[in-house]
């Protein structure tokens, strides 16, 4: 089985004249990353590999998941295909890292949830900010993705931790 860990950046701030891609997180999204990479760390084993758009906002909410896992910061992989990605564009990243079991990738919506709703039996309206939904495939290898649909295994976001 191979387990994808989608997780959609914590909120940005929209208080700076910058491009998209360059925005920082913002007030709630530090405050909700902190809250929720922790308790994703005492709940959920680290991933194989962590592989993040190159967004700002995304970039940091990975560094901060990794920290919490003790997952080393020089094996993150940063990938521009995941800034906006399609289900596609993520469908072939994904094909590209057949050796790890485990993978999480940190990214946007709508990307996320679409990807989400196509590739698992477990639709979602929306996956928030700072959201981690894990999906199992019963897939030998990354090469196979898409030929089945994967299970939810968790869904977890700041608004619904207590």
């Amino acid at each position: 089985m191979k387990t994808l860990y989608l997780v959609r950046h914590a909120k940005s701030s929209w208080a700076f004249s910058m491009s998209d891609h360059d925005r920082p997180l913002g007030p709630r999204g530090r405050r909700d990353l902190k809250k929720l990479s922790k308790f994703t760390s005492e709940q959920i084993p680290a991933p194989d590999l962590i592989i993040t758009s190159t967004a700002s906002r995304a970039l940091y909410t990975a560094l901060h998941f990794a920290d919490h896992w003790n997952y080393p910061e020089e094996k993150i992989i940063t990938d521009r295909r995941l800034f906006h990605a399609s289900t596609g564009d993520i469908q072939k990243l994904l094909h590209e890292h057949h050796q790890e079991n485990t993978l999480a990738i940190f990214g946007h919506n709508p990307g996320f949830t679409d990807f989400n709703n196509q590739m698992s039996h477990d639709p979602i309206d929306n996956i928030p900010t700072c959201g981690i939904m894990g999906i199992g495939f019963e897939i030998d290898s990354w090469r196979q993705f898409g030929q089945k649909r994967g299970k939810r295994l968790f869904f977890h976001a700041p608004k619904l931790l207590v």
